[in-house]
């Protein structure tokens, strides 16, 4: 049966807080990201939130998961690195406003994906808010090309919106890892998965923090795991495509904590274009949520 709009109030609020601690997250790594550099700023902020999220996991659980439960994990862990890594990166060069107005596209992709790979109905309204999602992107990019900046700042964008169309796919995989784990797991697998990936590279990449940057990456961390607490409660009891739009509150924050933390004014064409991507959301929120069976959720 159908869910009715009484059952995804409390989601869909809940969704609403994780983004806002997502983004108060994203405005602490953005500095850390310049001081010591992206990767590191990640490997320490994972390393930090892994011992946190097992201490949790281990308390909690009833049982371990299963084999088609870890392969899930694995999969968004993995492409979690990945993603962060490249917005992370992007972020040193591009203000905060506009690399999450840029990353807005990744939830219209999602709606795509979540009729291919969940079986979500996706019908005229969500093609039309591609496209205004889309035209909204593009005059984003637009005012940024059109003024002069450095190489690094396109290459940052590149680098952004690689990462949203990866976050597309993380988006569906939260959804699926939801349906079948509890928050303490997906949260206790992902920093797993990522400190893995990240320590790869360590013998190469990997810096001592500077004492002083231990407690802004001791909150970063904290509040990841929040967002990440608060998202896959949400996920598990709402459909993906009545989540999504929550994603593009996330441009508020931006910009309010890029103005206060870096300085950071938004230009004419990046107000422009993300309020013609959250039409978009917009025009995609107003669809009927189509309910979809707790065991019937797809593992890929």
């Amino acid at each position: 049966m159908p869910q009715s709009t009484h059952t995804t109030v409390i989601p869909f609020s809940v969704a609403t807080l994780g983004i806002a601690t997502f983004a108060s997250m994203d405005a602490l790594m953005k500095g850390l990201s310049i001081e010591m550099g992206a990767y590191n700023a990640l490997l320490w902020r994972t390393s930090i939130a892994l011992p946190m999220t097992a201490g949790l996991f281990l308390w909690k659980r009833k049982r371990w998961s299963n084999a088609s439960a870890i392969k899930l994990h694995v999969l968004r862990g993995v492409l979690t690195a990945v993603m962060a890594f490249l917005f992370f990166w992007g972020l040193v060069y591009v203000p905060l406003a506009e690399a999450i107005g840029l990353s807005f596209i990744a939830p219209l992709i999602a709606l795509y994906l979540a009729a291919a790979l969940l079986h979500e109905q996706v019908g005229k309204k969500a093609i039309l808010a591609s496209l205004i999602g889309l035209a909204g992107a593009l005059v984003i990019i637009g005012g940024k090309m059109g003024n002069d900046y450095s190489d690094k700042v396109e290459i940052g964008i590149v680098a952004i919106l690689i990462s949203a169309l990866l976050y597309a796919y993380n988006l569906i995989l939260q959804r699926q890892q939801a349906l079948i784990a509890e928050p303490i797991e997906i949260a206790f697998f992902q920093n797993s998965t990522v400190i893995a990936v990240y320590l790869v590279f360590a013998p190469f990449l990997a810096i001592t923090p500077p004492v002083g940057q231990l407690p802004s990456l001791f909150v970063a961390a904290i509040l990841g795991i929040i967002s990440l607490l608060m998202l896959s409660w949400a996920y598990a009891r709402a459909e993906a495509k009545i989540l999504i739009p929550v994603e593009y509150t996330a441009f508020i924050w931006a910009a309010l904590l890029g103005w206060l933390l870096f300085a950071e004014k938004p230009t004419v064409t990046t107000l422009l274009g993300t309020a013609l991507i959250v039409a978009g959301c917009l025009v995609a929120a107003r669809q009927q949520p189509t309910h979809i069976d707790h065991v019937e959720a797809t593992v890929v």
